[in-house]
């Protein structure tokens, strides 16, 4: 059967510049960590933090969460690295595919934790704050899996199938559902609701974030219903399946309990911060005062400039009382010269 239209697939993901191999995968990830940090800076900021915070603690959060990721993969997968035939030294070759989203969160959490501990930030505070930006972190990153051809679901007819061309690590040609496409616009769909119900309702100490979890896990159930690639089953559904309906509860759960237990948003986001600006401020008045200050002689040169008359005025003065005291001195002279003859 031809298909009239299709999601080609690119022929290879790796493009070499010299000796340096440049990857579709990596790039993806890698845009959308800018993506998140640019995002999250910005929401931090209209918040009442500081600039450049987010990015601090992202270099905890993002190594800890690519770790994490990886871990979670290598351990819901571990027969694809530790079984008859394979090799474990793949476990490490990130470039290839392979970090689970579970995991990443989990352990992206304890490293923004430490960069959150080390500033003062309440860690929910900041969790609000990136929760759109990750989501639509994860729509760029899942078009990684469209470089590496994987990822896909089951055969379909539709228009906008996705066409397999590999035949390695067991892929079968073919047209399949795009599941990265659809976790993709998901995604996106997810992140500008978070950032809609923050503006709406005012959400604060974690529950936007909450609120990105709850709805990915909504997207991820039935879309990983779909995918054909290898995973364990338990009563029938997959693992990922599992994971997101309980992820989910707990979201919920804790949106609950946290509109109860601490409603509103926080106050204050970075301590400091307002501090900070405003000894700014009077840093600023201050200087403008000193440099008004400074410039008062410089004003009395200008004018003393404009005006040469008062100057000449007073010189003029000053050599007509020497004229005065040098011609007194003559007269004074005089007279005792003459009082000298007549005594002589």
């Amino acid at each position: 059967m031809e298909y009239l239209a299709y999601i080609p697939s690119p022929s290879r993901g790796v493009i070499h510049l010299g000796p340096i191999p440049l990857r579709g995968y990596a790039f993806c990830i890698i845009i959308g960590v800018f993506v998140a940090v640019w995002l999250g800076n910005r929401r931090w900021i209209a918040r009442g933090g500081r600039t450049g915070t987010v990015a601090d603690i992202a270099v905890w959060a993002v190594p800890f969460g690519l770790v994490g990721g990886r871990l979670y993969h290598v351990i819901t997968d571990y027969e694809l690295y530790f079984s008859e035939g394979r090799d474990w030294v793949d476990a490490f070759k990130v470039w290839q595919g392979g970090l689970g989203i579970w995991g990443a969160i989990a352990l992206g959490a304890v490293g923004a934790w430490i960069g959150c501990r080390r500033r003062g930030i309440p860690l929910p505070a900041y969790a609000d704050a990136i929760a759109p930006g990750i989501a639509f972190a994860q729509a760029i990153g899942r078009w990684g899996n469209w470089f590496n051809q994987e990822l896909y679901g089951r055969e379909t007819h539709v228009p906008w199938a996705l066409h397999i061309t590999s035949s390695e690590g067991g892929r079968v040609p073919g047209y399949y559902h795009p599941t990265f496409l659809y976790e993709s616009l998901w995604c996106i769909g997810v992140g500008f609701l978070v950032i809609w119900a923050d503006r709406r309702f005012k959400l604060g100490h974690g529950r936007a974030f909450a609120l990105y979890v709850a709805a990915y896990c909504v997207g991820r159930g039935w879309i990983e219903y779909m995918r054909v690639d290898d995973a364990h089953h338990f009563l029938g559904l997959r693992l990922n399946d599992w994971t997101a309906m309980l992820v989910f509860l707990l979201a919920v759960l804790y949106i609950v309990l946290s509109s109860k237990k601490r409603p509103g948003r926080e106050a204050v986001v970075e301590p400091g911060a307002a501090d900070g600006t405003a000894d700014a401020d009077a840093a600023g008045e201050s200087g403008e005062s000193g440099a008004g200050e400074a410039d008062e002689p410089g004003d009395t040169a200008e004018a003393e400039q404009a005006d040469p008359a008062p100057r000449a005025e007073s010189a003029a003065a000053d050599d007509g009382k020497k004229a005065e005291a040098e011609e007194d001195a003559e007269a004074d002279a005089k007279d005792e010269a003459g009082s000298a003859a007549k005594k002589s």
